[in-house]
């Protein structure tokens, strides 16, 4: 499928998940949907997107927007790259590497998970210096530096720490659809799979997803039980010397995901960090969080003359980034919607998401008036109602 045929059947990003969700085991797209408890904080943070406004000014003449942006040394053709998503290549097999490639065709960043199914060589040989990798403190501290060692051989330019997961979340959907770390697949999944033939045989020819970052310090071990041993080890749970440690072996950026407190990002500035990232995990960690976006102007505020702000958390389409723009993000990372893409179209689904991305927040620009992310940052916002979002 060519990129105008893609462009005419998947104008939208809605119109890609629902392919999506048509095309991968329903275990896969549980993993990817869900978020935590009754998931109301899911509807939260789109309520609360929704209710971004930002009022449109005209007679500007000729606008020819201009979304390049500068962060971290590095010039980037857009101000949004691809989040870190755990397991990407279970939900889509080789999906690493389609939205590495992806990320460096089109001049965006990409952030390789350390729970992904490609480890940083192969990745990094794909995106280089378009990678960033992201970490989970772990309890071995050796196989840690060890990780960042790999990473930081590989070319990945940018680390970023998630201190958002202290605990693996009660995900009530994901267990329902058989991804409860057992040992051997069920037969629930074996049914789902006979349903979804092009994923079968896209993983068969790709081979059967492992943890290939971590696999290396649990040799002869499953996927389930690498998670379980890592669920023992307190991975995750982060603190203040962890930091310290990763801020002084790391020589490059260093950026802190999943803050929502202005007091926590001057922390994070205090302990040496580039930047944060604003975030509540795409509502998949504490159910009663409160939307992302209405925690990003206050640290932007706090800390944003400091040190670089990004934004994750529930972004949909360009509209949604240039309302993180305009609250004082400098970059905003962008999970679900690209793997949508590369579950519709593979190797192409990358780069069609990251067109439609981009051509929407331009157009949404030119909408408001302005022609420069600087321009963005100065419009007027007004707060709609939450409730007027949610009809």
């Amino acid at each position: 499928m060519d990129n105008s045929d893609l462009a005419s059947r998947y104008p939208l990003v809605s119109d890609l998940a629902v392919r999506a969700k048509q095309r991968m085991p329903n275990f896969a797209w549980e993993y990817l949907d869900s978020g935590t408890g009754l998931e109301t904080a899911i509807g939260r943070n789109r309520a609360a997107l929704d209710s971004v406004l930002i009022t449109p000014r005209f007679m500007r003449g000729e606008l020819q927007p201009d979304l390049s942006t500068t962060l971290f040394g590095k010039k980037w053709q857009a101000p949004f790259g691809v989040a870190p998503i755990g397991l990407t290549g279970m939900m889509w097999p080789g999906g690493e590497l389609m939205l590495a490639k992806a990320a460096r065709d089109h001049g965006i960043a990409y952030c390789l998970s350390s729970f992904a199914c490609e480890g940083p060589e192969a990745v990094g040989a794909v995106a280089g210096d378009h990678g960033w990798f992201q970490l989970y403190t772990m309890g071995d501290k050796t196989a840690e530096e060890d990780v960042l060692r790999r990473a930081d051989a590989s070319g990945f330019a940018t680390l970023i720490v998630t201190v958002d997961v202290p605990v693996s979340s009660t995900r009530e959907r994901q267990k329902k659809a058989g991804l409860g770390r057992r040992p051997a697949i069920s037969l629930s999944q074996l049914a789902q799979l006979a349903m979804r033939p092009s994923w079968v045989v896209a993983t068969a020819r790709k081979g059967k997803p492992t943890l290939a970052t971590v696999q290396k310090y649990y040799p002869g071990a499953s996927m389930s039980q690498i998670g379980r041993l890592l669920d023992a080890s307190k991975l995750g749970m982060t603190g203040i010397e962890d930091i310290k440690r990763i801020r002084k072996s790391w020589k490059k950026p260093l950026v802190i995901k999943g803050v929502m407190h202005p007091e926590d990002a001057r922390l994070c500035l205090e302990l040496g960090a580039d930047g944060v990232v604003v975030s509540n995990h795409g509502a998949r960690q504490l159910d009663a969080v409160p939307a992302a976006i209405d925690a990003l102007p206050a640290i932007a505020d706090a800390v944003g003359s400091k040190m670089a702000v990004l934004y994750d958390s529930g972004i949909r389409t360009g509209l949604d980034i240039a309302r993180a723009i305009a609250l004082g993000a400098d970059f905003v990372l962008v999970g679900r919607p690209f793997i949508y893409g590369i579950a519709t179209a593979g190797a192409e689904g990358g780069s069609h998401v990251a067109n439609i991305l981009s051509a929407d927040l331009a157009n949404n620009m030119v909408q408001i008036g302005v022609g420069t992310l600087a321009g963005l940052r100065d419009a007027e916002i007004v707060r709609a109602p939450v409730n007027e979002a949610w009809r």
